[in-house]
């Protein structure tokens, strides 16, 4: 064999174990949740590109359990080989409802996240344990002409209540371009939860004031976590706050 075709070989081959190493790595897809936009992943999907994972960060609809949950669905009917599903806050109540027929699906992980049983709304859990505060630090809701309404933080507490360990600023521009869920969405009650059948892993702050930290906890070792992380100080938005954390936990979930 000539060098050059040598050269050809040794590239072509390569190549190949690059190909199939990328391959390999699932799909991680992201779904943010209440008062948050898929911008609030930024953080860990620097992280994650840079080990070579491919993101999709949803926009959830934020409207009920049953259309979030489609939604996000058909974004997985079109993803081929496996993917790690991750949700922050209500995002976990959609994650738990929307893999029962999507086989592709192989972990998922709850970032200060809902993970409900059969018949639970986010609303009940959240209510259940001490220390929550977020009923207090709503806005006036918004009635929508169709019927029902929609739920923002107020923007004077947005930092207090939803991002203590960001920067004002940053918490300021959060609170401006926070996206609302309507009330029915917290009170809509959880179909058969898929971290019964699917490797959950959990991260959550342990200074949370949207879900208190003792329930988060009791969520977590309820779906059997394989591994759970709580991060000391961290606030709700502990993804934001902590990103390469969270994207830590989400490549040991993948892997």
């Amino acid at each position: 064999m000539s060098n050059f075709a040598a050269m050809i070989a040794v590239s072509t081959t390569l190549l190949a174990g690059t190909a199939a190493a990328e391959e390999a790595n699932p799909t991680i897809v992201l779904v943010h949740g209440a008062f948050a936009d898929s911008s609030s992943w930024n953080g860990v999907v620097n992280h994650l590109r840079k080990d070579g994972y491919k993101t999709i960060a949803v926009a959830n609809p934020l409207r009920s359990v049953s259309t979030d949950a489609s939604f996000v669905s058909d974004i997985l009917a079109n993803i081929e080989g496996p993917v790690v599903l991750v949700g922050h806050s209500y995002g976990g109540q959609v994650i738990s409802n929307v893999v029962n027929k999507h086989d592709n699906v192989k972990s998922l992980v709850y970032v200060a996240a809902f993970a409900p049983d059969t018949g639970e709304a986010a609303a009940d859990l959240a209510g259940k344990f001490r220390g929550g505060t977020l009923s207090e630090a709503l806005a006036p809701p918004v009635r929508l002409a169709g019927g029902g309404i929609d739920l923002y933080i107020d923007q004077a507490k947005f930092h207090d209540q939803f991002a203590h360990d960001l920067s004002a600023e940053d918490a300021a521009l959060m609170a401006v371009t926070q996206r609302p869920i309507t009330e029915a969405a917290l009170a809509e009650k959880s179909r058969d939860p898929a971290w019964k059948s699917l490797p959950s892993y959990f991260v959550y702050g342990d200074s949370d004031k949207n879900i208190p930290a003792e329930a988060l906890g009791f969520m977590a070792e309820r779906a059997g976590s394989r591994r759970t992380v709580v991060v000391k100080g961290a606030s709700h938005v502990v993804m934001v706050s902590k990103p390469g954390i969270v994207a830590e936990l989400i490549v040991n979930a993948a892997n």
